[in-house]
């Protein structure tokens, strides 16, 4: 599989498609943060498909650093805050809301500790064998209770909520990060990324379904 500047670019020009849709589709409040995840992969993705153009121009120095930054930013920062946030709010059972708000807690602890490694420690892109592999040095001592509890932040989420059809996006999600684990380790960030970005375009199938029933959120499975 090769990766490429158009493979990102145009995955995140249709994923703005498919965010803006399901914004708009989005029957209550409560739903519009999970509505926008393809609309942020699209942010992302963009990001990353003119990191690709810029790694190729060394003239481009600035530009590569700043989506460089972006793209981390989004991969390291934003989703782990995001996602559980973002099915807390659609949640409307109590005994699962306690669950996921345990969830909100675990995401903005990682969040803010990535955040602090991003601003403190440098980072680098660099394209290997037609994809882009990011070195950080973060802190090893810490690198694999961060990655559990990032993993627990961004992907046991669905799998807690009531709405039909999330425990199937909790379950692509976590295959292809299975997927990209086995055949592209050492992109993990990168490949993983693209991976869910695709299939965050499901998100806009749930939000029609929602819309199409009038649930507010109240659809049991």
């Amino acid at each position: 599989m090769c990766f490429s500047a158009n493979a990102s670019l145009s995955t995140g020009v249709i994923l703005s498609f498919a965010g803006i849709a399901a914004i708009r589709k989005a029957p209550h409040p409560s739903q519009i943060l999970f509505a926008a995840i393809p609309l942020i992969f699209a942010v992302q993705q963009l990001a990353e498909g003119c990191l690709w153009l810029t790694l190729r121009n060394p003239a481009l120095f600035a530009a590569q650093n700043g989506a460089t930054y972006i793209f981390l930013c989004f991969a390291q920062v934003i989703w782990p805050a995001w996602v559980p946030i973002a099915f807390l709010v659609l949640e409307k059972k109590e005994t699962r809301t306690s669950l996921q708000k345990i969830l909100v807690g675990i995401g903005l602890v990682i969040s803010g500790y990535l955040a602090f490694c991003l601003i403190a420690f440098p980072v680098q892109a660099r394209i290997m064998a037609h994809h882009i592999t990011y070195d950080q040095a973060y802190p090893q001592s810490l690198s694999k209770y961060v990655a559990g509890l990032y993993l627990i932040a961004t992907l046991i989420p669905p799998f807690f909520s009531h709405i039909k059809n999330m425990r199937l996006l909790g379950t692509a999600i976590f295959v292809s990060y299975l997927i990209t684990t086995v055949f592209f380790d050492d992109y993990l960030i990168s490949v993983w990324c693209f991976f869910a970005s695709v299939i965050s375009i499901s998100v806009y199938v749930i939000v029609y379904k929602m819309a199409k029933t009038g649930l507010l959120a109240e659809e049991s499975v």
